[in-house]
């Protein structure tokens, strides 16, 4: 079908693309037309159509099959009429609504006349401002569109029925593609079977978007192609809650204020909107705090979650330890996703953290949060988690690139993993010819954004192996640990205390079960055995895999340092520098920046240059046994704990053993033990006194 639209402001397509080139195609359509339901009148001009003659008016039984309304078409009822101009809409690219009527039905002749308009037709009026009331800061989708269809009833041979007396069908707005008008909310809908799902996932604690793609697998549609969005879930289970928010989040402060007065490490903080009702929150624990300063070079700031029972939006940061394994920094809950929410967010973490900036992190494709991190964060190099992009190729690209899709997801990670940038911009112009792909908005978006996700350009800052299929995939699983308990916001915060606390044990186990593990050494070379005695067995694990590859490289001297390529190889290859007084190394490749771990091309420049030890700097701190100074003093403080409880309760042991020798010494004891039972709950609990605790009475 044609297209029909009309650019009353002369806007050509050209300028359209470029104008919407960055949005997200979900976030954009609900955003614009999030107005389902506003009956709102409108002033049509009757003469601005083509009106009914008897010249053009055709039987139905003829144009059976005609899928534009015509000027005299026949329906058997208005119903009729409105389903059959809502399915011309949909094909073209917008959805309508019932507007104006003439007559009423019991009175007189009745209806006599209808009115369906585009839903773009008619201007939103200015509310007026009203202090005592927050007002909802959402842009209408009215722009005065003139595109309708008018029906008349007439009764032939005493048989009534509605015809077409007007209709046009100029635009003065822009007409959606097939697959964003699906996001419009006339054509959005969830059945009682889908709702009933909803309830029933919705109380076994999954997330929103856990619930999307199994109802996706089941009813085996293309993710995002159901006939409804995230937004409709999270309103439906919006509307069975009866919490009253701000119950919730005096709780919520109560809940904090508790915490802090037992843990004076714990660190929380709020905002409060114009009418003194809380509008963000942010909180970190003792643990997370340690643990950033010695890991918190490199962290993830997930903002994808929502917070199911109050469709509020979820921040957390999460980071790496020197074993591979998640670490939990902090948390926040906004009211909103905007620029001044994210940047309040920023400044709180930062100053939990004591002012110490990430030297990256890694983000959603957020526009506002990308600039509230240039804002509060400069000297942080901000790039965009793969992972969470890649999540959104079936939707962006299955139904455009068909059975080439998967091709096309190969060359795609072919080109992610390059090292040059020139070959990548080459590769990814060839990538965009042989797939046809020159107006796609998404591989546009994509190209302006290629320095914040693809690795040509990321190379040479620490990311942790953050950037990994392996590591998204626990920082994933560690997050939704956090999600399963979402009826209350104190259970919320309950849940998050109890997944980092576990964790922390469980990390500590780990941690001890990697140091007793027995070292497999593979290549015999001194610098390995040397490797093994520094790193963790997960760093080391690394290091050992360009140990053995390191093997299968041959190193020629030049003039400005080492050329260095597959033995199989006649050309190309990597340039090493090494200046052995000084014990510096690098490589064009640039592995040792982007993950703290040495590449097979210096390893050999080191190997062939009789190095029998890696120098210090490229055994970094972060991916050590013992990480620095401030572990030791953590493990000597735990230690001092354990040595101190064991003492009590060898006085106790005495204590009952003296006492059960009289009676009157029974007494004695019984009451001042009373006493000093009482004064010791008076005092606060530290995070160090509760884990310690609760390890004790696991080994008693």
């Amino acid at each position: 079908m044609n297209r029909l639209v009309h650019f009353s402001d002369s806007v050509c397509i050209e300028q359209y693309l470029d104008k919407f080139i960055m949005s997200e195609e979900a976030g954009h359509m609900m955003g614009l037309y999030g107005d389902p339901s506003d009956q709102r009148s409108l002033s049509l001009d009757d003469t601005s159509s083509t009106e009914e003659s008897p010249d053009q008016t055709r039987l139905s039984l003829e144009t059976t099959n005609d899928a534009v309304p015509y000027i005299g078409q026949r329906f058997p009822n208005h119903d009729a009429a409105y389903e059959f101009y809502a399915e011309f809409a949909k094909g073209c690219g917008f959805s309508i609504r019932r507007h104006r009527t003439e007559g009423k039905a019991g009175v007189g002749k009745g209806l006599t006349r209808r009115y369906f308009v585009c839903h773009r037709a008619g201007n939103t009026p200015v509310k007026a401002a009203n202090d005592s009331k927050p007002q909802r800061n959402r842009k209408s989708s009215r722009c005065g569109c003139q595109a309708y269809m008018r029906i008349s009833k007439t009764t032939d041979l005493g048989v009534p029925e509605w015809r077409v007396t007007g209709f046009m069908n100029h635009h003065n707005h822009e007409l959606l593609e097939p697959n964003q008008v699906r996001f419009l909310p006339a054509y959005r809908s969830i059945s009682d079977a889908d709702r009933n799902r909803i309830l029933m996932f919705a109380k076994t604690g999954i997330s929103v978007q856990q619930m999307m793609r199994l109802m996706e697998l089941e009813k085996g549609v293309e993710p995002g192609y159901l006939p409804f969005t995230e937004k409709d879930v999270r309103n439906l289970l919006q509307s069975f809650r009866k919490v009253d928010p701000e119950d919730e989040s005096i709780d919520l402060l109560r809940m904090c204020r508790n915490i802090k007065e037992k843990d004076p490490n714990f660190k929380y903080d709020f905002s409060l909107d114009s009418n003194n009702r809380l509008e963000n929150i942010a909180w970190s624990y003792a643990s997370s705090i340690q643990s950033y300063d010695i890991f918190g070079d490199a962290v993830v700031f997930d903002t994808t979650h929502r917070l199911t029972a109050f469709d509020m939006p979820l921040g957390i940061w999460v980071g790496v330890n020197n074993y591979g394994m998640p670490c939990f920094f902090g948390c926040v809950l906004l009211r909103e996703e905007s620029l001044r929410s994210y940047s309040w967010a920023l400044k709180v973490f930062l100053a939990f953290m004591n002012g110490k900036a990430p030297q990256t992190v890694l983000t959603d494709q957020n526009m506002c949060l990308k600039e509230a991190i240039n804002l509060e964060m400069p000297t942080t190099k901000h790039a965009l988690c793969i992972w969470l992009v890649v999540a959104k190729y079936p939707s962006w690209f299955n139904a455009v690139l068909g059975e080439r899709y998967n091709e096309w997801k190969a060359e795609f990670n072919r080109l992610y993993n390059l090292e040059s940038v020139e070959d990548f911009e080459l590769g990814w112009r060839d990538m965009v010819n042989s797939y046809g792909l020159h107006t796609n908005r998404h591989i546009a978006s994509l190209f302006a954004l290629r320095s914040l996700w693809a690795l040509p350009y990321l190379r040479s800052h620490f990311f942790a192996g953050m950037t990994t299929t392996g590591h998204s995939k626990s920082i994933n699983a560690f997050i939704q640990r956090f999600l399963s308990a979402q009826s209350r916001l104190a259970h919320f915060v309950e849940q998050v205390a109890v997944t980092v606390d576990f964790k922390d044990q469980t990390g500590e186990q780990q941690t001890m079960q990697q140091n007793l593990q027995n070292i497999c050494l593979k290549t015999g070379a001194p610098m390995e055995a040397h490797a093994a005695t520094v790193l963790t067995p997960f760093a080391f694990t690394k290091l050992q895999e360009q140990l053995v590859l390191a093997a299968h490289y041959a190193s020629f001297q030049m003039e400005d340092g080492f050329l260095v390529r597959h033995h199989t190889k006649l050309e190309g290859g990597r340039k090493v520098y090494w200046v052995p007084r000084e014990g510096i190394v690098s490589c064009s490749c640039h592995q040792f920046e982007f993950s703290g771990i040495l590449c097979r091309h210096a390893l050999r420049v080191l190997s062939t240059g009789n190095c029998f030890q890696i120098p210090d700097r490229y055994l970094p701190h972060r991916w050590r046994r013992i990480s620095t100074p401030a572990t030791k003093a953590l493990q000597n403080t735990q230690s001092d704990h354990t040595e101190r409880v064991q003492l009590l309760q060898s006085m106790v042991s005495t204590l009952v053993t003296e006492s059960a020798k009289s009676r009157e010494r029974l007494d004695i004891a019984t009451e001042n033990v009373s006493i000093l039972l009482s004064r010791i709950r008076e005092q606060p609990i530290s995070s160090l006194g509760i884990r310690e605790s609760s390890s004790n009475q696991r080994n008693l």
